[in-house]
């Protein structure tokens, strides 16, 4: 059910915010691009493709170690701290983000450029407002401990190596 929950809301959160708002904006065309313009449209493609990668593994992480989707109404069961999330608290709202400079990039399209900082907003003052206080209440000292040694919007250069006594299920 884990699986089928986050494969519904991949396509209902993510896919709304990053795929149909880009297209209902640009239309997916191109503005007129001059030559110099190649090397952003190659970086454009990078972080898109960076983007997607990194927005699958999240959700199948959530799916494998979390018993649960990324959506609210259906959240993980343990606290997700593994894969990617030993670099970085929020890669699932950084991979959206790529994913919309990414296309921002590829079609040389500012208006995209001004939905992501619209986006990070929201997702910033999401997390602030609902996620935290949400996970610190439903996992304790096991988040607090993950809250303070992962940042959340800047990725960690080593991975973060829980101690055992705040590795997500253990009684604290």
């Amino acid at each position: 059910m884990a699986a089928i929950g986050s494969a519904v809301f991949i396509v209902l959160a993510p896919g709304v915010v990053a795929g149909v708002v880009p297209w209902w904006l640009t239309r997916w065309r191109n503005s007129d691009l001059p030559p110099f313009w190649l090397p952003m449209r190659i970086l454009g493609a990078a972080l898109t493709a960076g983007g997607l990668i990194t927005l699958v593994q999240a959700f199948a992480r959530f799916v494998s170690e979390g018993v649960g989707t990324p959506a609210p109404v259906a959240p993980p069961q343990q606290l997700v701290v593994g894969g990617l999330y030993r670099y970085v608290r929020n890669p699932m709202y950084l991979a959206v983000l790529a994913l919309i400079i990414g296309q921002a990039l590829i079609l040389g399209r500012l208006e995209l450029l001004a939905y992501a900082g619209i986006v990070a907003l929201a997702f910033i003052t999401f997390v602030r407002v609902y996620e935290e206080p949400t996970l610190r209440a439903r996992f304790g000292p096991a988040y607090e401990a993950y809250r303070r040694a992962v940042p959340g919007w800047w990725p960690r250069r080593h991975p973060w190596e829980p101690t055992a006594d705040h590795r997500p299920g253990s009684a604290d």
